[in-house]
């Protein structure tokens, strides 16, 4: 395995989860407002960019790291290259404004078909700012290569296929899948390194490829606002209510009022 692996690492910028509580919603669009709100790259995305960075060194080969974003986007791309990466790709066009999860992985499964064959395709399993996590099968489905969600460890990895632990209910999941392969991890899996202050001067002087969506031969029917088929007809927040009712007197009474209370609420 002389060439090592080609992998590839959908990072996606997103809030900063410590600004959550600031952001609104556009009435007219339904889609997050950004402004006066810091962006980083999702968490979980960090952790795909390091188990990536972890295999390279494992195996060598070449680590490329693909977002899809505005033009501030490039923040994130520095970052990936500051953590390690050896390119970075911005998918940057006003076209691919506004899509949803499939238009999203219509447009990254274009751009990693431009880049040619590959081994590896990670992703954090879903993004703080939409928590879908269907952009990880969805990208597999166009890619027409199998995926593993959830994974929580890589136990072992040959020139042909992976063995994974993921995450179930109660437990986990061995699995063996051929590669290459759409890998969705969590933030069990590793911890994800710090840039060290000579990477991150250096990131700077990388160049960020930017591709539009005529470069990866989009078609403009099936990206952006209009080529989404899902779309955020209204946003608003849950009304929560409540109701207490206090009952006063001998204990034996207390308990047979709350049984009947429990039966008459359907919980027993």
């Amino acid at each position: 395995m002389s060439k090592g692996f080609q992998i590839v690492v959908c990072i996606k910028q997103v809030p900063d989860p410590r600004y959550l509580s600031k952001i609104t919603i556009d009435p007219v669009t339904k889609t997050i407002r950004r402004e006066n709100v810091p962006a980083v790259i999702n968490p979980l995305d960090k952790n795909a960019l390091e188990e990536a960075l972890r295999i390279r060194e494992r195996f060598g080969g070449k680590v490329v790291a693909i977002s899809m974003g505005p033009p501030q986007a490039e923040r994130v791309c520095r970052d990936a290259l500051a953590m390690g990466a050896d390119e970075a790709i911005l998918l940057c066009d006003k076209a691919l404004a506004g899509s949803d999860t499939l238009a999203t992985a219509y447009a990254l499964s274009l751009a990693i078909k431009k880049l040619g064959n590959f081994d590896m395709v990670f992703c954090g399993n879903e993004t703080v700012d939409g928590s879908t996590a269907q952009v990880p099968p969805q990208l597999a489905e166009f890619l027409e290569v199998p995926h593993v969600t959830r994974v929580r460890k890589i136990i072992s990895v040959n020139g042909s296929e992976m063995i994974i632990e993921r995450t179930i209910e109660y437990g986990y999941m061995k699995v063996k899948v051929k590669l290459p392969a759409v890998i969705a991890v969590t933030k069990d899996i590793n911890e994800p390194r710090l840039p060290t202050v000579s990477a991150i001067l250096k990131c700077y002087k990388k160049e960020i490829v930017k591709w539009t969506a005529s470069d990866i031969g989009a078609s403009p029917q099936y990206v952006g606002l209009e080529g989404s088929p899902t779309k955020v007809t209204d946003v608003f927040s849950p009304e929560v209510k409540r109701r207490r009712e206090i009952f006063e007197g001998p204990v034996d009474e207390e308990i047979e009022w709350l049984i009947e209370k429990l039966h008459e609420s359907g919980v027993i």
